[in-house]
């Protein structure tokens, strides 16, 4: 679950870049939000749409932290070590034993020639 909500967080960091970069510098900023009286595309154009925009997604975007931050509490809790079962009566390994080495056999004859 933290994983699509961290690929959701990544995107909503894109596209609140993508708004806010759209918008004018002289905007009005958070007035926007105190009871103007702005239509969809009204009289100032698209920027009381974008300020919508960008209000709406800083909301989910906060709202996606919360939940990450939540999820990723919730998962530090546990361990992968809690799952492991352990034998009640473990038996001891034996040691292996180690050998010499053999020596390669060759398979030629001495050469008896002289006799």
């Amino acid at each position: 679950m933290s994983g699509i909500l961290l690929i959701i967080q990544f995107v909503l960091a894109v596209i609140i870049t993508i708004i806010v970069l759209l918008q004018k510098s002289s905007s009005i900023g958070l007035g926007a939000y105190s009871g103007s009286n702005e239509s969809l595309f009204g009289a100032k154009g698209p920027a009381g749409f974008l300020a919508k925009t960008t209000f709406v997604l800083g909301f989910l975007f906060v709202v996606n932290t919360i939940a990450l931050g939540y999820f990723y509490t919730k998962d530090s809790q546990s361990s992968i070590l809690d799952n492991v079962e352990i034998p009640a009566n473990p038996t001891p390994a034996t040691p292996a034993v180690p050998t010499a080495p053999v020596a390669p056999q060759s398979d030629t004859q001495p050469n008896q020639q002289g006799q």
